[in-house]
């Protein structure tokens, strides 16, 4: 996972004056960088090629980007900010930080939308040609940050970064107004150096973006290695920084930097793969959701096929479809996309076919915090249906979680016949760490028999079940004499004709709630190293790891609590109610207005106390630590 550390080749001119000789070269042990500027400055881009190389070089590190809803918000503007932030260090971490120590701000809209978060001490790059008067007066400052003493709290680095870039670029045949968008790349050429990051991958990826544009591609490779070689020559850096590989921190093994949606549509990928069964998805594209859209269309040499329909409900029709013909089938959406598939969704609980529902949340309610994050879709994945619709519900942890959470609710629904909730979020869907690529060995078999004869009298009779499992025969269509009749009114047990008996639908809402209760699901487990805590702290989905970074701060100041995340919130783990009864206060931390802790309330009678936010953000670790460490105060 480490690489070689390089510079650009002797032969690329400098910027500035001499190269000065002496640099002081500092060794930190993690850092915490966020680029911000304009949704068209390319802090998407830069950021993730920053990450591309911190993985390459073998760090830990994870990331959070950060952008307006717009496709192209107004320049220069507080809403228009897009980020990008990446906490990176030579051992084991779980967030990505509280709060940056490094900031490079592309204007000032930049500036004042991210100095609030940063600490005293904190350095800023920031690019000086922007601050222009109509650019700081559009933004509220009535004079220049830069000049009136308002940042003497921090290491400012004033760098004309567009003129810097125009200057490196003079001799390509472009306009001033093209030379200029290449100044993010002259800024991760500055950031290249100052934290001795790679810079072959970089280069190499340029030049197969612009493949078809190749002075373009040029072009920003010498706004790259310009910034570089600023770094190496101003006197205005005079120190560079080193984070060693974290090669303690994980298991031998090849690595690779993956986001959530990636890790997402690769564990899809895997499972229809290890079911031998083609997978469909069936789609409408929507914030957060659609890079799975996009991703799984690459695979058609999987046997994926992918269908981007009208609308949300087409989507799941084609999937629910999909799944009656006896493909692995997914629906991908975000939360007002689950209101329109809820009837769909009980068609499937009808039917008892199995379908993948991916639901990456977002800040509601309505259209709501289209590109922020939240988890306040539990409730309306447990309960958003009309009648008695029980499904079982999969939540991952991390980015790198989510290929195992794919595969995990491909098993529950092919082995159970239901439709299954996997509940991600904008967090896990847009942040990225470190995954360990798995053995094939290693995935689990996830191969179904499908009914190939009559199995009662000669007859086929499609609800009769499975006496472990409840789930009932899955016959493709097609399949001489298991000809069968579907469709959303209730079904006679066994035969599966259409029935108004009342007792036969008592029984059939039973065995349907029963089949989801059945499913098997692993023990919750407990991280209490002392056994000592009267304390714990639960969570689920992405608040993993702010909670863990939390806890964990706790232990080291001396305190004593103990620490339980769910992946399956239907049903619960077996062991759960006795887990909770073990400790005086259980707190139950999520980014909504506590909709796990109604449900551990309401199941298992416990105080659950809630500590929750819907800022759109993930929550901070110190932030959650002072709050758990006032709950546990009278324990």
């Amino acid at each position: 996972m480490t690489s070689q550390v390089s510079s650009p080749s002797a032969e690329q001119h400098n910027l500035g004056e001499q190269r000065n000789p002496v640099k002081e070269t500092k060794r930190l042990d993690r850092v915490i960088i966020r680029f911000a500027g304009d949704s068209g400055d390319g802090m998407q881009l830069t950021g993730d090629r920053f990450t591309s190389e911190t993985a390459s070089f073998g760090n830990d590190l994870s990331t959070l980007p950060n952008f307006p809803a717009e496709i192209r918000a107004p320049a220069g503007t507080l809403p228009g900010v897009s980020s990008f932030q990446l906490h990176f260090a030579d051992h084991d971490i779980l967030t990505p930080g509280d709060a940056p120590n490094v900031l490079v701000a592309m204007n000032p809209a930049a500036l004042k939308a991210n100095i609030d978060d940063l600490p005293r001490g904190a350095e800023i790059i920031v690019n000086t040609d922007e601050f222009t008067k109509r650019a700081m007066t559009k933004v509220g400052y009535p004079a220049s940050p830069l000049e009136d003493g308002s940042l003497s709290a921090y290491a400012v680095h004033p760098v004309p970064l567009t003129t810097l870039t125009v200057e490196a670029l003079k001799d390509f045949d472009l306009s001033r107004k093209e030379a200029e968008r290449s100044k993010n790349m002259f800024a991760l050429g500055l950031l290249s150096w100052l934290y001795h990051r790679p810079t072959e991958g970089t280069e190499a990826f340029l030049k197969k973006k612009f493949a078809k544009k190749p002075q373009v591609a040029e072009a920003n490779v010498a706004a790259f290695r310009a910034g570089w070689n600023f770094g190496e020559t101003t006197e205005d850096f005079a120190v560079s920084y080193e984070i060693a590989p974290a090669s303690a921190a994980f298991p031998t093994g090849t690595y690779r930097n993956i986001s959530g949606n990636l890790a997402l549509s690769y564990g899809l990928v895997a499972a229809s793969k290890q079911a031998d069964l083609p997978l469909f998805l069936g789609s409408y594209p929507i914030t957060p959701a659609s890079d799975i859209l996009h991703e799984l269309s690459k695979h058609k040499n999987f046997g994926v096929r992918t269908f981007q329909a009208e609308d949300e409900i087409a989507g799941i029709g084609a999937a629910l479809g999909a799944a009656f013909g006896g493909s692995l089938a997914v629906t991908t959406t975000s939360g007002p996309g689950v209101a329109l598939k809820s009837e769909t969704i009980g068609l499937a609980v009808s039917l008892e076919l199995p379908l993948l529902v991916i639901d990456i949340q977002r800040g509601g309610p309505s259209t709501g915090l289209p590109t922020k994050t939240e988890q306040a879709d539990l409730l309306q994945a447990m309960y958003g249906r009309n009648g008695e619709a029980p499904v079982p519900i999969v939540a991952p942890s991390t980015p790198a979680d989510c290929f195992d959470a794919a595969l995990e609710a491909a098993r529950i629904a092919l082995a159970y016949r239901t439709p299954v909730f996997l509940l991600s979020d904008g967090y896990l869907a847009n942040g990225s760490e470190p995954w360990r690529i798995p053995d094939l060995d290693d995935l689990p078999d996830l191969r179904v028999r499908f009914a190939t004869a009559p199995n009662h009298d000669g007859e086929f009779w499609p609800y009769l079940r499975d006496p472990e499992t409840l789930a009932r025969a899955w016959a493709v269509p097609g399949t001489p004499g298991l000809e069968h009749r579907i469709g959303g009114i209730e079904k006679q047990d066994g035969t599966g004709n259409i029935s108004y008996d009342p007792a036969n639908h008592d029984l059939m809402v039973r065995t349907r709630q029963a089949k989801i209760d059945g499913v098997t699901v692993p023990d919750v487990t407990v991280d209490d190293p002392s056994g000592e805590a009267r304390t714990l702290v639960i969570g689920w989905g992405s608040t993993y790891g702010p909670i863990t970074a939390a806890v964990r701060r706790i232990r080291g100041s001396g305190g004593r609590v103990a620490q339980a995340h769910l992946r399956h919130l239907n049903p619960f783990p077996r062991n759960l109610g006795e887990v909770l009864g073990r400790y005086n206060k259980v707190v139950v931390s999520e980014m909504n207005l506590g909709q796990l802790a109604h449900l551990l309330r309401a199941k298992y009678l416990v105080d659950a106390r809630s500590y929750t936010q819907v800022t759109g953000l993930p929550f901070k670790a110190e932030q959650l630590a002072t709050a758990i460490q006032e709950e546990s105060a009278d324990v």
